[in-house]
């Protein structure tokens, strides 16, 4: 029996509106959303429809409690004129990962999800831009729809994808950011949803962040909890150091870091290019003193929406700095951002098999 889903078609797409040489990040939103709901104990059938407002209880439990998860995938147009999905199936697993962590029903067949999300992408695909950086921006999210303020779990739920053409997140050229190690907040800790995709671990990161861009920094880097003494992660990266021609990143095994897919990219790509690569617990001492030994080679943060994001500056204690690179791109970063995005806008060989190809 052949699986059909009920799609209904905005009659006039926005498309034309879009100025594409001016994107930004979530400034437009495709003609089109994927929605599914959960009631009942069961997960209804999934539906595309108009992109458009709804309404919601003022009483939402997710708007009191933040019972949310999302997740970030992209489609890239290559010079083929091809779209290309890079990793999904990833996605849709850790998705369901963050699922469980956060009490919400998970979706009971990954494969017909991820069916329905390619037919959203189908759709709408005219709207992934072209050039080099850019792609179409992909946001799966679950949240909780019980109207009640008491603190439970859900009864009921809505699974949505929404999609916005982006430029690359840090700028459209690969450039430098810097950061700041922070000694004060604490992302995450050992038992908590460090791990997951939950919302909530953003919005109590802003505060941290802001703090750190008051100090002339971009973002924040995460120490971890109980010493704030080792690496954890940036605020929407995972870290990459590279010391002594070994690129080292913080292991998994504490907990506290989401399992980044590009991270896992980044390292698959860097073990094929014969690189020695490290998962370990990594300090900030340790970085001070391979850079002060001129041993510090490279640093870099990976994630879906930055892609690739050379550091030049990692500040620490209130007006000290570690300079990468006489702050410039590094050549470890710039070797990483040619191969990841050569596989992702269809330049270089896929010899991973990790592209999911977009019919006409």
């Amino acid at each position: 029996m052949r699986w059909i889903m009920k799609v209904t078609k905005r009659p006039v797409s926005k498309l034309p509106q879009i100025d594409f040489s001016n994107l930004a990040f979530g400034k437009y939103y495709s003609d089109h959303m994927l929605v599914k709901t959960y009631a009942n104990k069961a997960w209804n059938e999934s539906e595309i429809v108009p992109y458009e407002d709804f309404p919601i209880s003022p009483a939402n439990i997710t708007l009191h409690y933040g019972q949310s998860i999302f997740e970030g995938m992209k489609a890239f147009r290559g010079d083929d004129d091809i779209v290309r999905l890079f990793r999904p199936e990833k996605n849709i697993a850790r998705l369901n990962r963050s699922a469980e962590r956060m009490a919400i029903p998970e979706m009971p067949d990954e494969e017909k999800t991820l069916k329905e999300l390619i037919e959203l992408v189908t759709l709408d695909q005219d709207w992934t831009p072209s050039h080099l950086g850019s792609s179409l921006y992909i946001r799966p999210f679950i949240f909780a729809m019980d109207p009640a303020l008491g603190v439970k779990i859900s009864d009921t739920y809505r699974y949505m994808v929404i999609m916005t053409p982006v430029d690359a997140y840090y700028g459209k050229n690969l450039q430098t950011l810097s950061i700041y190690a922070t000694k004060e907040f604490t992302r995450a800790a050992i038992g908590g949803t460090g791990h997951v995709k939950a919302a909530a671990n953003y919005a109590q990161s802003l505060y941290a962040a802001k703090k750190a861009q008051e100090k002339g920094y971009k973002q924040i880097m995460w120490l971890d909890y109980k010493e704030h003494r080792y690496v954890d992660e940036v605020g929407t990266m995972n870290m990459m150091f590279v010391i002594d021609g070994t690129l080292i990143t913080p292991t998994l095994d504490q907990g506290t870091i989401l399992a980044g897919i590009t991270r896992e990219s980044v390292l698959t790509i860097a073990r094929d290019l014969g690189w020695n690569v490290e998962e370990r617990r990594i300090s900030l001492e340790e970085i001070i003193e391979a850079s002060n030994n001129g041993k510090l080679q490279d640093c870099f943060g990976t994630g879906t929406a930055a892609t690739i994001a050379p550091v030049g500056r990692i500040g620490y204690d209130d007006g000290k700095d570690i300079i990468i690179n006489n702050d410039s791109v590094g050549p470890f970063a710039k070797k990483m951002y040619e191969q990841l995005l050569g596989i992702q806008y269809g330049k270089i060989e896929d010899r991973f098999g990790w592209t999911v190809e977009i019919k006409k």
